[in-house]
């Protein structure tokens, strides 16, 4: 299942600065402790427990385990471009839907979306490509940026 959250500037929940240490404390180490994290942030574990649910519940973060993909029986990784007539927005929203799909960005530049997939093998990247992306309504053209080694991936920015 993928949830992903999806920002909306018009309904953003207003994060205080407790909040944002604690989303920080969770970057670092999304296992650590909510008695850790109160004592990092001068809370007590049930008021951490409290605010990490409001944030999971608002779509401000999520708790994963982030993998590489390639050493966990998924082959191929790609980014790939796409280039769309019309709405973008459409496009956008048959490409969340792919349960391949782990990112979708829309851009301003040469590809009016980003789109990161994830698939067993080549094969199956072809079909992803070839026959579910490309025949898209509203999509003009793509181009693709096989990955051949993932050598960082963080998700430590913090707030700022």
């Amino acid at each position: 299942m993928r949830d992903v959250a999806t920002p909306d500037k018009r309904s953003s929940p207003s994060i205080d600065a407790v909040s944002l240490a604690i989303i920080e404390q969770l970057q670092e180490d999304g296992r650590r402790p909510y008695a850790a994290i109160g004592k990092a942030v001068g809370l007590s574990e049930a008021a951490v427990r409290q605010r990490v649910q409001k944030l999971l519940d608002q779509n401000v973060m999520q708790i994963v385990a982030v993998t590489d993909p390639l050493t966990v029986g998924f082959r191929r990784q790609a980014m790939v471009g796409v280039n769309v007539e019309g709405d973008v927005d459409p496009v956008a929203d048959a490409l969340t839907a792919m349960d391949e799909v782990e990112y979708v960005v829309v851009t301003a530049g040469s590809f009016d979306l980003l789109v990161e997939i994830v698939c067993e093998d080549d094969d199956h990247l072809l079909e992803m490509i070839n026959k579910r992306i490309r025949t898209l309504p509203g999509v003009r053209s793509t181009e693709s940026f096989v990955y051949l080694k993932l050598r960082k991936q963080t998700y430590t920015w913090g707030t700022r």
